[in-house]
């Protein structure tokens, strides 16, 4: 017997938990939630304070627990984003801070977080442009002890977020700027072993899910007529910060697989630019190496 039954206030009726997961399946499922499975799961396993994997150890909820846990699946089914239902979005290694006004990083973006993780050594440089909650900042930060980060937020919502989780990260330093912007890190000219940006690459228009469109907010999303209003700068910017031999990387929409390395090729300073896929073979970043 579970030891809180015995008391009196947790002598409750139980629930399987096998029908309340079907029921909240097709819930999600119905509002067009993409993973409404795994989407329930973690849900109860919020709920249930398990990990996920320890669900199959557990045949019924009480009565409480399966009030939050009908409450979080309305929620989500009217495409609350699962991140902000959590308070937290995994990537790579970390659990990140999330909420309403601040992107939640997405999985395909730790493709680029470990390209830049191979590339940077002890004693680097590293900048993070539009680093939002810091998921690619602190990644490298967490699995390369030894090197300084500088991770570069506009965002006052994502600054607080970015703050948050960068709090026991000595080696990252938060900076609050536009990369849009001359003059940001000038202190660090010809000086970075590596930069990286996730920015705002969705061309204006694009039809984008519920949950981007409610929740994350659009300077984070959307950039510009043809989506590369924030990129050009950032290549740009990239050039002044590297040092001879230093290497950028660029997330980008799928539909910019040849625009973002032809803007490289365009600058001059930049050799070796590479295309690279994401999991599923869209063009996902570009990469290119400072002359």
């Amino acid at each position: 017997m579970d030891p809180d039954d015995e008391h009196p206030s947790r002598r409750l009726v139980r629930t399987p938990i096998g029908p309340a997961l079907a029921e909240a399946v097709a819930e999600l499922a119905a509002a067009g939630v993409a993973s409404p499975r795994v989407d329930a799961e973690l849900l109860a396993a919020h709920v249930l304070e398990i990990p996920r994997g320890r669900l199959l150890l557990v045949d019924a909820m009480r009565e409480d627990e399966l009030r939050r846990f009908r409450v979080l699946v309305g929620e989500r089914a009217r495409r609350i984003p699962l991140q902000h239902l959590l308070g937290t979005a995994a990537f790579r290694h970390l659990e990140l801070s999330v909420g309403d006004g601040v992107f939640v990083p997405r999985p395909e973006t730790e493709l680029l977080a470990g390209w830049g993780i191979e590339l940077a050594r002890s004693g680097d440089i590293v900048v993070d442009l539009c680093s939002g909650t810091g998921a690619i900042a602190l990644s490298l930060a967490d699995e390369i002890k030894t090197i300084d980060v500088y991770a570069v937020e506009r965002s006052p919502i994502a600054l607080e977020y970015l703050r948050r989780n960068a709090a026991g990260y000595p080696a990252v330093s938060v900076v609050a700027g536009d990369v849009t912007k001359p003059g940001l890190l000038v202190e660090l000219t010809g000086r970075v072993a590596v930069v990286l940006c996730n920015p705002p690459y969705v061309p204006d228009g694009t039809p984008v899910p519920p949950e981007v469109a409610e929740h994350d907010p659009a300077e984070a999303v959307f950039g510009g007529a043809d989506g590369l209003d924030v990129i050009r700068p950032v290549i740009a910017l990239a050039a002044r910060l590297l040092k001879p031999g230093g290497h950028v990387g660029i997330e980008h929409d799928d539909v910019h697989g040849d625009a973002v390395p032809a803007l490289l090729r365009e600058d001059g300073r930049f050799a070796e630019v590479t295309a690279h896929r994401d999991l599923t073979g869209r063009p996902r970043f570009a990469t290119a190496r400072r002359t």
